[in-house]
C-alpha cells in the first residue's frame, strides 16, 4: 500500500471516531438523557419561577412527621413590577412569614428584574408552626401570589442536619423552642411552736434585777441607841 493511500486510511478512521464522540457528548446532555432536579421547581406565567423548593423539619426527625418546619425556595421575578407572594400551603396548614430580623410581615414582595430567597440566616423566611409531611418524600405546597397565579409544586422533605452534621440544609430548620424552667417554690417562713418562749423576753418567775426578794433581811445595819 502506497503511503497516500494509508495517510488517506487514517484520516478516514479519524474522521468517523471524532463523529462518534460528538455525537456521543450530544446524547449525554441533560436535554436529551430528561434529567431534572432533584429539588422541586415551578414556572408562572413568563416572569415568575421558583427554584429548589424544600420543607426542611428539625434535626432528627424521620418517617412521618406533624410539626414545625420551614420553606427553602428562590423566587426570581424577570417582570418590571414587583411580584408579591401572599401565601404558601401545605394541606390545611398555612405557613407565616417574617422578615430578615424575624418581624412578622403579611407577604414577601419579590422586586421586579430580581429574586428573593426564602430560609437560611440572613433572608425572610415562611414557617409553618405544624405540618404533616413525610421526611424524605414530597408534600404538595401551593404558592399564591397577589395576581391571582397559583401553583402547585412537588418540595421535597428533608430534615435539618444539626449543628454537627452534614448536609445541604443545615441550620435551615425550625429553631426548637426552649423548655421553660420552673419557678422553685416559695419556702414557707418557720412558725415558733405554742410553747417556745419569744426571744429576750423575760419568763414570768423571773426575777426584776435589783429588786428584793420579798422577805429578805435588809443589808443595811441600824446605828445603835445612845
Amino acid at each position: 500500500m502506497s503511503r497516500s493511500l494509508r495517510r488517506g486510511s487514517i484520516a478516514a478512521i479519524a474522521a468517523i471516531a471524532i463523529a462518534s464522540l460528538s455525537s456521543c457528548a450530544a446524547s449525554t446532555t441533560p436535554d436529551t438523557l430528561q434529567i431534572k432536579p432533584d429539588n422541586a421547581a415551578a414556572t408562572l406565567g413568563t416572569n415568575l419561577r421558583l427554584n429548589n423548593i424544600v420543607l426542611v423539619t428539625g434535626v432528627g426527625t424521620s418517617g412521618d412527621y406533624t410539626g414545625p418546619a420551614n420553606v427553602v425556595v428562590n423566587i426570581s421575578n424577570t417582570a418590571g413590577t414587583p411580584a408579591e407572594l401572599q401565601s404558601i400551603t401545605v394541606g390545611s396548614a398555612t405557613a407565616t412569614f417574617a422578615d430578615a430580623a424575624g418581624a412578622p410581615q403579611s407577604s414577601i414582595v419579590v422586586p421586579p428584574g430580581g429574586s428573593v430567597v426564602l430560609g437560611g440566616q440572613g433572608n425572610p423566611s415562611a414557617s409553618f408552626s405544624s405540618a404533616s409531611v413525610h421526611i424524605g418524600g414530597f408534600a404538595t405546597a401551593t404558592f399564591a401570589f397577589k395576581d391571582g397565579q397559583k401553583v402547585d409544586a412537588q418540595a421535597g422533605v428533608s430534615p435539618d442536619s444539626g449543628e454537627n452534621g452534614r448536609g445541604l440544609y443545615k441550620g435551615f430548620g425550625p429553631t426548637p423552642t426552649p423548655t421553660p424552667t420552673p419557678a422553685a417554690a416559695p419556702t414557707k417562713a418557720a412558725t415558733p411552736s405554742a410553747g417556745a418562749t419569744a426571744t429576750g423576753t423575760p419568763s414570768a418567775a423571773a426575777t426584776t434585777a435589783g429588786a428584793p426578794v420579798a422577805g429578805a433581811t435588809a443589808t443595811a445595819t441600824a446605828p445603835a441607841a445612845h
